[in-house]
């Protein structure tokens, strides 16, 4: 029998590998650690949103192939949902189209909308799926790395990321198709304030580039923060593509079910890729978030406030524990810096974290093109139970 010699994996995804999150989701599994490193919930989402997903699979409403840009419902409520929230007007049968999860928005949107060798630019450090994604369009990530601050606080340090503008306008050049935007922003926590947006808009103008903007943590601001959506700046609707999705605001990750919001021609250049992927997903679930889209603006101001208590209570506790905590304006998500425990490699610290303590993180490493800018720095995910963050806690106490 002759050996291969080629690489089974094309180039363009041989760096990427097995995703961190497997590697540390196995890893708290087999030491029985609290896993605070993928970021997805320890409860399920409203009752009432679970019940009409039943309804729906009863009544046998999206039980076949739904249609291919999603079922009318859902995408009447999306539009709803950003004509409501953000004062943007998108036709439901044009301007929306259902996803299988924001993953697969990011991925159709990139894979329709570059052609080899078009340069994008990316604010890192950023979601694994970004680098991936631009890597099987053929084209080339650029990152602007969003950069760690300290300054005077409330009675503490202030620990947060600020995006460079000049180093934005830097990393631009005739080559240069699209700027993917991530606000708020994961790991990070930052989100983007109008002022830094309006300079994007302003040099997507000038430059008449696209922008993708991923919002999936939209409603999950904290402190006043508020989300201002690119697409509503001057000059942006007509070239940015808005996606977001209900796994992070209604916690039911596992639907998996996106969307995008564009003009037509966007809309339908994305629709050209997304067909040839996954076709049609999450039939019953989109009939159950579009009424998830239309619960009271109670349900969203408990969740905020829900979230903010685990992310103060989370926080202080890694302060307590010796880390120095950059606290998220939104996002579900803490970064801290390991150096004030007198460690370095973000790594070799998560991998040795669960047998210290039984605690699992993420080294914010993996989402760097510049791995040693992210070196130092670890994620930990406080969208679980209150009691089982106080138990991370007093484990992490141990360090």
């Amino acid at each position: 029998m002759a050996v291969m010699t080629r690489p089974l994996l094309n180039r363009r995804l041989a760096e990427f590998g097995t995703t961190i999150f497997a590697e540390m989701s196995a890893l708290a599994v087999r030491t029985g650690s609290i896993n605070l490193g993928q970021g997805f919930p320890d409860t399920d989402g409203p009752e009432e949103v679970r019940e009409a997903a039943v309804r729906a699979l009863r009544d046998g409403r999206g039980n076949q192939y739904p249609p291919g840009p999603g079922v009318p419902e859902l995408r009447t409520a999306v539009a709803e949902h950003q004509l409501k929230r953000y004062g943007l007007a998108f036709d439901p049968d044009t301007e929306v189209l259902v996803t299988a999860g924001a993953t697969e928005a990011i991925a159709a949107s990139l894979l329709a909308l570059l052609e080899p060798g078009d340069e994008v630019i990316a604010l890192e450090p950023y979601y694994d799926s970004y680098a991936a994604c631009i890597a099987m369009a053929g084209a080339i990530r650029v990152p602007v790395t969003l950069r760690p601050q300290e300054g005077p606080g409330d009675g503490a340090v202030d620990r947060h990321y600020r995006l460079d503008l000049d180093e934005l306008r830097a990393a631009v050049t005739d080559r240069t198709r699209l700027i993917l935007l991530n606000t708020p922003h994961n790991p990070t926590g930052t989100v983007l304030t109008r002022a830094e947006l309006t300079a994007i808009a302003e040099l997507a103008v000038a430059r008449d580039l696209l922008v993708i903007t991923d919002e999936v943590y939209e409603h999950l601001v904290f402190d006043d923060t508020p989300h201002v959506p690119i697409a509503s700046l001057p000059g942006m609707r007509e070239r940015t593509v808005t996606i977001s999705s209900a796994g992070k605001t209604f916690s039911f990750t596992g639907w998996k079910v996106g969307w995008i919001t564009a003009t037509p021609e966007l809309t339908s250049a994305v629709r050209s890729a997304k067909q040839f992927l996954t076709y049609v997903s999450s039939g019953p679930f989109q009939y159950a978030v579009a009424e998830a889209l239309r619960l009271p603006e109670t349900y969203f101001d408990e969740l905020r406030a829900d979230l903010r208590a685990k992310r103060d209570l989370l926080s202080d506790g890694l302060e307590r524990a010796g880390f120095a905590v950059y606290r998220p304006a939104g996002t579900y998500f803490v970064t801290t810096d390991i150096r004030p425990l007198g460690e370095s490699d973000g790594f070799a610290f998560c991998r040795s974290l669960p047998e210290r303590c039984g605690v699992v993180a993420i080294p914010n490493a993996v989402f760097y093109d510049h791995r040693e800018q992210g070196a130092p720095f670890v994620r930990f995910a406080f969208c679980k139970r209150t009691d089982v963050l106080e138990e991370a806690v007093s484990r992490l106490g141990a360090l």
